[in-house]
């Protein structure tokens, strides 16, 4: 069996079905594009260089002007979500799980993923890009994530790893265009009034679900940018919102709409339709595509629009999480 973080456990024969959106839990290929977080301590937008993102070592793509995707990008890993009401990211609930300690949050480790794509192609990526994440060993606060790509005609793989281990795999690419996508094959819900308790009927097979809205705009942009050790100009120097916010806001698509226990971020797929600006208020129209147990877990699967200010297409995004973990019996060994 394969550890899936540390705790999870998930035959291997079967790991890339479920992290990939390849195909569903019951190993049938899917076509297509089938597949509240806590400010940090106040001094960290003014924290030392060596908090922060940082190359192993500059080079340019000859004629570009871009920064070679090849190199290592290394982070010094913060978790966001310390005090959030996902307390997987809380030490003490992490290690009933099998973990080591709370896990830094999956949209922010694609953040660090994003650099390279980001640095490789630029704006063009953050009007059009296509990238794909799935984890398999936490990230912890604290410790060095070193993220890097290898590109081979047009696509960019992306690898994780912290602690000597890959904690996480993926790929981007920049396609000609984006693809066109109507707002109208998305149906307009409400995230709802009173969150419940989550249950397998909370997220019921074809559900829409809606999100409230959301605007990181002036320091709460710059905020974001210090969270994720991002130093990249692109984004404050063209007043561009960064592309993990998107992914943020697919985890406001399961938190807007029950009370969740501890939830573990699997894996995501996000085409980008449109870059997003630091001043936008971002929502997101869902359908669940995917509800099922495996292994004690259940999981959840969704297919989503995220809007812009209610009207633009910005990113359509396929995200998996498991919103109802199984616990690690008492005495039980990773």
């Amino acid at each position: 069996m394969l550890l899936l973080g540390g705790g999870l456990d998930v035959a291997p024969g079967r790991i890339w079905c479920i992290l990939s959106g390849g195909c569903d839990h019951r190993g049938v290929v899917l076509h297509g594009m089938q597949k509240r977080e806590e400010n940090p301590p106040g001094n960290v937008l003014a924290m030392p260089t060596s908090c922060v993102g940082s190359w192993e070592k500059t080079a340019r793509i000859k004629g570009t002007g871009m920064t070679d995707p090849t190199e290592t990008y290394r982070v010094s890993a913060y978790n966001t979500s310390k005090k959030s009401d996902n307390k997987i990211h809380d030490d003490t609930v992490a290690r009933r799980f099998g973990f080591r300690g709370g896990l830094v949050p999956g949209v922010d480790v694609i953040a660090y993923m994003l650099h390279l794509p980001v640095a490789r192609w630029g704006r063009a990526f953050l009007e059009r890009g296509l990238i794909e994440a799935r984890f398999l060993k936490p990230v912890y606060d604290g410790e060095t994530a070193e993220v890097r790509g290898t590109e081979h005609d047009g696509l960019l793989s992306l690898q994780v790893e912290s602690r000597g281990e890959a904690c996480a795999t993926g790929s981007a690419s920049l396609p000609a265009s984006a693809p066109s996508v109507s707002i109208s094959d998305f149906s307009e819900a409400r995230p709802i009034s009173e969150r419940r308790p989550v249950t397998a009927a909370t997220y019921q097979l074809g559900k829409w679900l809606g999100t409230v809205p959301r605007g990181w705009a002036g320091d709460a942009a710059r905020q974001y940018l210090a969270e994720i050790r991002e130093t990249s100009p692109i984004d404050a120097k063209e007043g561009l919102g960064h592309p993990g916010l998107l992914l943020r806001t697919m985890n406001s698509v399961l938190v807007d709409n029950a009370i969740l226990g501890p939830w573990i971020h699997v894996g995501s797929r996000m085409q980008i339709l449109a870059a997003a600006r630091s001043g936008d208020e971002l929502t997101a129209r869902a359908r669940v595509t995917g509800n099922y147990e495996k292994k004690g877990h259940r999981f959840v699967e969704l297919d989503a629009l995220v809007l812009a200010n209610g009207r633009t297409p910005v990113a359509r995004c396929q995200h998996t999480a498991i919103y109802q973990p199984r616990e690690r019996a008492a005495g039980a060994t990773a």
